[in-house]
């Protein structure tokens, strides 16, 4: 056994897939003082990585899941570790059918080999599979098995080839050391470990189940927690004994019956997610060694919860499995690690600085997601977009056991289930409501969660408008297309853009800079000119330190050294901890998310509703009165008074039109509701919900979405969205920036907008290809896909976002979108920034 360093650059904990990839990828980035600790044996350590059904389906509909499973394969592949087999998802029922029909679209979309097979060709590739069963099947040819502790053997011998890496296995972290850091975010500065200590300010958690446990040795949180998915081997079977491969045929993933079967040798495997969620503590995993299992994550099999699945298997596999001679020969509840959004939990922990996770990740995106949180830690950057599995994302109350453990088992029957894209989480909800929310409820709230919080999507009290725009408005005859969405929300954009609408934006997360270092810090991350006059209203990008959009937000210049930004619900997590590890001594960050409220005013009569608010008195006691656009210009913040209570305006807008967020106390919140209410009576003012917000007025000015338009894959003069100039101060990302401005782009954000005869209605993530079907690919291999996608009503379009070639970028350029199957006609209808609705910006700047 190797002898434990007095110090390292950087430790990381847990020596199973995770934590063998990462240190091979840190020795590839330069890092030489790495030490891997494990407290089990080697080369099994005895978590997941040793008993997991150790395949891959490449597809998925996340963009970022699927990159991150395809560069695990090469890398798999690299190492000769990876068996090709092909796989197929079934479908039974003619909702699974649908939704196969849907993978396909994701397969084109990320640029995976896949097709829709019949019954009869899954009997060809599958010989003892029940066709009759089956309505059609998922193809993909690349599907494949992986050996991982083979791989972590070969991974860390390549790091500790390079000089670079100390391993110590039978070696438990006991402790983590913490010293005060600034803003009150401790800073790691050693590991205790069953064998000694280490000095170092880095430690990185990569112990799958275990996680949440060591991370709490250091005061933090990775919100997961094991989860059971029962496995059961059957054989020998004489059938495939006769191969004599490890799997000859392809993966079969029953989906109506959330099971899977695959070869293992002379045994065919069944695994199923099929049954009631069972969730463990990570305090009830047994030591190594303790109890009758042969490791610590197979713990014992509940037969009663494999019944169905067991007779489904048989039923499918009758020929191999409904016989005396086969039986049973291995059967584990084997644990994983669930979130409470099913997504993997990588980088920094906001509550421990040098405290990194790379936990929650599954065998087939392991390699990827171990090379990206190597890149975070080296470049602050990662070449593959990890943004939705930043484990800053989720709030605190989203970190709490009671939330991951609910979540969890909601989320459960989803792994293999049919999930809508616009599709909530229904458990421990209410979280977080708005001051608002009594008056939404009388109104008939649809309620959508946002951060935790409830949003209003639309208003049951709209439907009367129905009977004033509904002939404007397409019938959804699909019940996909119309799930989860509302026609009144397109009367109600209607009633917005004729008249006014008030909307919720207590969603927002806001947070102050304040300090003698807070425009340091401003002008250091954001790529607009931070530097402008107090009362400014700034929108600008964030970049990473490649060019890519870490964030986009808005930045209300208060004082000297006063900012106050406000940024999107699922953003602000990510935000605040990227503000925060920029920040220096001089610098107070004060989160006022909870402390403050906001409500949106916008629609032709909404200086009127708010001017009848302002508090009557000489100018000079009311600087703020007059709303004017010649006084109140757009992108300008204003303290006002409106019936009474302290306000900040800002002369902004997400949907296009004349208006204000109007941001005040949380205790000021509803009276000023009602006060605006009952000023808003004579003018026709309506209640409008996030569809208008997000969707249907964002759509009709082409404006960008983090997360979807807006991601690391792509800077700002793809996205349309570089400044006429560059300002001196240097900000993060610059150099990426100037390089970007001065070469051709080889792609253009694009509006397109569907063939006004389609009845149907893509709700984003679908592959855009060219008339024939060939898929559209940019000078840098990306392919082209809709980003955004929703009715525009003050047009009667439905339009898609996209970005696109060079040779595709021109108005009037038909396009087809794959969706479920059917090819859609679109036509190129906006190139860059410029809006199908309103583009000279007449209605908000006048």
């Amino acid at each position: 056994m190797e002898t434990l360093p007095e110090r390292a650059d950087v430790v990381v904990v847990g020596a199973g897939i995770v934590g063998s990839a990462l240190v091979r990828h840190l020795a590839d980035l330069g890092w030489r003082d790495v030490v891997l600790l494990e407290k089990g044996h080697l080369p099994d350590p005895g978590g997941s990585t040793g008993h997991a059904s150790n395949f891959v389906f490449p597809v998925d509909h996340s963009k970022e899941i699927t990159e991150l499973t395809l560069d695990s394969m090469r890398q798999y592949a690299e190492l000769d570790v990876l068996i090709t087999c092909g796989g197929i998802e079934v479908a039974r029922s003619a909702e699974r059918h649908q939704e196969l029909r849907r993978r396909v679209s994701s397969a084109l979309a990320w640029g995976v080999e896949a097709e829709l097979v019949g019954p009869g060709r899954i009997k060809e590739l599958v010989p003892w599979v029940r066709e009759d069963l089956l309505r059609a099947g998922f193809h993909t040819p690349t599907g494949a098995v992986v050996d991982p502790l083979r791989a972590g053997e070969l991974m860390r011998g390549r790091a500790a080839d390079a000089g670079a890496l100390t391993v110590l296995d039978r070696t438990e972290v006991v402790g983590i050391d913490t010293l005060p850091g600034p803003r009150g975010r401790p800073r790691v500065v050693g590991v205790r470990t069953d064998r000694g200590r280490i000095e170092t300010e880095t430690v990185v958690v990569a112990c799958g189940v275990w996680s949440p446990a060591v991370a709490a040795l250091a005061g933090a949180r990775i919100p997961l927690t094991p989860a059971v998915h029962q496995m059961m081997d059957l054989g020998p079977i004489p059938e495939l004994a006769a191969g004599g491969e490890v799997i000859s045929f392809p993966l079969v993933r029953d989906m109506d019956h959330k099971m899977y079967e695959r070869q293992r040798g002379a045994d065919l495997e069944v695994g199923s997610y099929a049954h009631r969620p069972i969730l463990h503590h990570p305090a009830e995993i047994p030591p190594l060694g303790a109890g009758p299992q042969t490791s610590p994550t197979r713990m014992p099999f509940t037969e009663e919860d494999f019944v169905p699945q067991l007779q489904a298997a048989r039923e499918l596999f009758p020929a191999l499995l409904d016989r005396e001679d086969v039986r049973p020969k291995d059967a584990i509840n084997g644990l994983l690690s669930l979130t409470p959004d099913g997504s993997p939990l990588l980088g920094e922990t906001p509550e421990v600085r040098g405290l990194w996770s790379a936990a929650a990740v599954w065998i087939k995106e392991a390699p990827g997601a171990a090379r990206a949180v190597a890149e975070l830690l080296t470049d602050g950057a990662s070449e593959v977009d990890v943004h939705g599995a930043d484990i800053a994302r989720l709030y605190p109350h989203q970190r709490t056991t009671h939330h991951v453990r609910a979540r969890a088992a909601e989320g459960f029957p989803k792994i293999y289930g049919i999930s809508h894209p616009r599709e909530q989480w229904g458990t421990n909800r209410p979280l977080r409501t708005s001051p608002f929310h009594p008056r939404e409820v009388e109104l008939g709230a649809e309620l959508y969660e946002a951060a935790g919080w409830e949003r209003p999507q639309w208003y049951a009290a709209n439907e009367p408008l129905l009977s004033e725009y509904g002939a404007r408005i397409p019938e959804r005859r699909h019940e996909w297309d119309a799930r989860w969405w509302s026609p009144v929300i397109e009367a109600e954009h209607l009633a917005m853009r004729e008249r006014a609408g008030l909307f919720d934006l207590s969603a927002f997360a806001v947070f102050d800079v304040t300090g003698s270092g807070a425009l340091d810090l401003v002008q250091r991350l954001a790529v607009a000119q931070a530097d402008r006059p107090v009362g400014r209203v700034i929108y600008t990008p964030l970049l990473d330190p490649r060019g890519g959009f870490r964030a986009d937000l808005t930045i209300v210049r208060l004082g000297e050294q006063h900012f106050r930004v406000i940024t999107g619900a699922a953003d602000g997590g990510r935000d605040l901890a990227w503000f925060a590890a920029h920040a220096e001594d001089t610098v107070t960050l004060t989160d006022l998310t909870s402390a403050t409220c906001a409500l949106g005013l916008w629609g032709p009569r909404a200086r009127d509703i708010a001017s009848a608010l302002l508090d009557d008195g000489p100018a000079q006691e009311h600087p703020g009165s007059d709303l004017s656009d010649e006084a109140f210009p757009f992108g300008t913040a204003r303290e006002v008074v409106l019936a009474g209570v302290p306000a900040l305006l800002l002369r902004i807008s997400y949907v296009g039109d004349l208006g204000w967020e109007i941001h005040v106390p949380t205790e000021h919140g509803l009276p000023l509701w009602d006060a605006l209410w009952r000023a808003g009576r004579t003018h026709g003012l309506i209640a409008a919900g996030a569809g208008v917000y997000g969707t249907t007025g964002r759509l009709e000015k082409a404006y960008r979405l983090m997360g979807a338009e807006l991601s690391p894959d792509y800077d700002p003069v793809e996205a349309g969205l570089a400044l006429p100039r560059v300002k001196d101060a240097d900000f993060v990302g610059k150099a990426a920036y100037l390089a970007a401005r001065d070469r051709t782009p080889t792609t253009t954000l694009c509006t397109l907008a569907l063939d006004e005869e389609v009845a149907r209605y893509p709700t984003g993530n679908e592959p855009v290809l060219m008339p024939d079907g060939a898929p559209l690919r940019d000078g840098r291999g990306r392919r082209s896909y809709v980003t955004s996608a929703g009715p525009a009503p003050s047009l009667g379009r439905y339009l898609l976002l996209a970005y696109l070639p060079p040779e595709q970028a021109v108005p009037g350029t038909s396009l087809v979108v794959d969706y479920l199957g059917e090819r859609l006609p679109v036509e190129v209808l906006e190139v860059g920034r410029t809006p199908p609705f309103d583009p000279e910006n007449a209605r908000t700047k006048g």
